[in-house]
């Protein structure tokens, strides 16, 4: 049954809360005992005030006095457990799901957009989290019901089939609402994550609605989205509103006769009226089963389709994961060769057959026009994506051989829009270096020209940059990303138009550091201004996802029309 197989996938991030467990369990017991207890301590009251015995009458209303107060002891610590237990199954599976999120191929990713994988980690997760909780709570409930379905059979057997009947009329009509409901709930979380990708796309774009001053767009179509999930939202409310009318009005109608029935049954002498009490107590517990029933079917299905959603990430099923060798090398020396390497993103291709050769600490720069494949080489390089033919090696080993801290945790990249994390500076940087020392990040900020800067601030290295690093300029971003792989220390360095965004200052000083690590580390570049790449070791011009010439700066200059045209295109612009 897929319920089992899926509680046996939920059962490995719980399994070490067995104690917390057990106690929640023994807890629930306890109140199943005094479920059963207190509806008869409240029928003997009603016949001993009929019976004038008020000494008795006050010590039955002691002990129920005690035994609810002990009710509420033990309903603190269930409430206790079950946020234990729900805590911890929470974070083992978010943990272990987000884990897993980021080994997902980066085309996925792409195509996919962020809304589904932030409900999936963490609606998702909360469902899936809290169905162990959820079904002792049921067992409980049900124990306790059959228990007094028990008692009323021992108390009347005319009783206990009229009980029956009403309950499996309820509980077929329970069944068709939840059945309804929940395949309305499959169409609403498939908009909802698309409501989400969109909110947060508008969110982290903000300050460019505001710049296009295209609020009124984004407005209108977050309302068109909006409207659109809270219709789906009122259909499946619509089906809860209908079927509780049809149930309410039929254990209302249950209720009325159960009074005719005991009324007839004491007349006829074969039930006496303590009896009926005690019964009558029951009988709200009894409808209750109908709601947990109900409750079970729809917790279930939707328990189903969460692990059924978290599994399509967690074995593959739907999102493909990055794949990496098994060769590890502590530190390369920075050699790296594509060979015939062909890519294409979307069906469209991006290189064709390019080969080049790069030599340990040299400086090779890529130029060519937006488009031809510059940043394409750098995200190859790096194994976020896989290509389509050919080979990429490292120190002469394919990169398919090699594990990933192999390939990333060798090779640093510093893109033209760096994401800095909602975080302070110091946190930033001990993102790459958890170790980091004071010397070290001062070290790192002082060579990016970013120390300046961070004393001016009231917090110097813990002030927090805000999401995005919103709080900092293009500039400033850029060279607290620069300072974030000069920690990293890797031995292959990729600028991906780095500077781009900074002014002719700033950006003779990340020069200097640049020129400053020549020698050291192997170093590439994408750049926009070619005077960050003219005392490179050699250049390369990307045209139609093909390398057509390369050289020094003067070696193009004369022998490729294509580097000297967009050479000289930068000029005037500079005028």
């Amino acid at each position: 049954m897929e319920f089992f197989k899926n509680l046996k996938f939920a059962w490995n991030y719980a399994k070490d809360q067995k104690k917390n467990l057990i106690w929640f369990i023994i807890v629930n017991i306890l109140i199943i005992i005094i479920s059963v207890v207190v509806p008869i301590l409240s029928a003997k009251i009603i016949v001993y005030l009929t019976d004038n015995e008020f000494h008795q009458l006050l010590l039955i209303a002691f002990v129920i006095l005690l035994v609810e107060w002990f009710r509420n002891v033990c309903n603190y610590f269930k409430r206790h457990n079950s946020n234990i237990l729900f805590r911890e199954t929470y974070i083992n599976l978010q943990t272990c799901l987000g884990k897993e999120i980021l080994k997902i191929e980066n085309k996925d990713i792409d195509s996919t957009g962020s809304g589904l994988f932030i409900q999936r980690l963490t609606n998702d997760t909360s469902k899936l989290s809290d169905i162990f909780p959820m079904l002792i709570d049921f067992l409980t409930n049900i124990v306790t019901d059959i228990g007094i379905f028990v008692a009323i059979f021992i108390i009347n057997k005319v009783v206990f089939i009229y009980m029956m009947i009403a309950t499996i009329i309820l509980y077929l009509i329970e069944r068709k609402r939840v059945k309804l409901r929940n395949e309305n709930d499959k169409k609403f979380r498939k908009m909802n994550e698309k409501v989400s990708s969109f909110v947060g796309e508008m969110v982290r774009g903000i300050r460019d609605i505001k710049m296009l001053n295209s609020e009124d767009s984004f407005i209108n179509e977050l309302h068109s989205k909006v409207i659109e999930l809270n219709t789906e939202r009122y259909r499946m409310n619509k089906v809860d509103r209908n079927y509780g009318l049809y149930s309410g009005t039929l254990l209302d109608l249950k209720d009325f006769l159960l009074i005719v029935l005991l009324i007839i049954l004491i007349e006829n002498k074969d039930i006496t009226i303590a009896s009926a009490l005690i019964i009558h107590n029951y009988s709200s517990r009894v409808s209750n089963v109908i709601y947990w029933v109900g409750s079970l079917l729809e917790r279930v299905k939707d328990f189903n389709l969460s692990v059924d959603r978290i599994k399509e990430i967690m074995n593959g099923d739907k999102f493909e994961k990055e794949s990496f060798g098994n060769k590890h090398i502590d530190k390369v020396n920075g050699d790296f060769e594509f060979k015939d390497v062909t890519f294409a993103y979307d069906e469209k291709k991006i290189l064709d057959k390019i080969n080049f050769k790069v030599k340990a600490n040299s400086t090779v720069a890529f130029v060519g026009k937006s488009g031809a494949g510059k940043t394409t080489i750098f995200n190859l390089l790096c194994k976020l994506y896989n290509i389509d033919s050919g080979k990429i090696t490292i120190d002469g080993i394919n990169i398919n051989e090699l594990d990933k801290d192999s390939i990333r945790g060798n090779i640093t990249i510093i893109n033209q829009s760096p994401y800095i994390f909602n975080l302070s500076i110091r946190d930033n940087l001990k993102l790459v270096k958890e170790d980091i020392t004071e010397e070290e990040m001062i070290e790192a900020l002082k060579v990016a020209c970013l120390d300046d800067f961070i004393n001016t601030l009231p917090d110097k290295y813990d002030t927090v940059v805000g999401e995005g690093g919103v709080n900092l300029s293009g500039g400033q971003k850029q060279r607290l990303a620069i300072a974030r792989a000069l920690v990293q220390k890797t031995e292959i360095i990729l600028f991906d138009e780095a500077t781009s965004a900074l002014d002719n200052e700033t950006q003779k000083k990340i020069q200097e550091a640049i020129n400053n690590m020549k020698g050291e580390y192997t170093i590439l570049i994408i750049a926009h201004r070619f005077s960050t790449i003219l005392n490179s070791d050699k250049i390369m011009v990307l045209d139609n996802g093909k390398i057509t010439a390369e050289g020094t700066h003067e070696e193009l200059l004369k022998k490729s029309k294509e580097y000297k045209k967009l050479y000289e295109s930068e000029l005037k612009k500079d005028k």
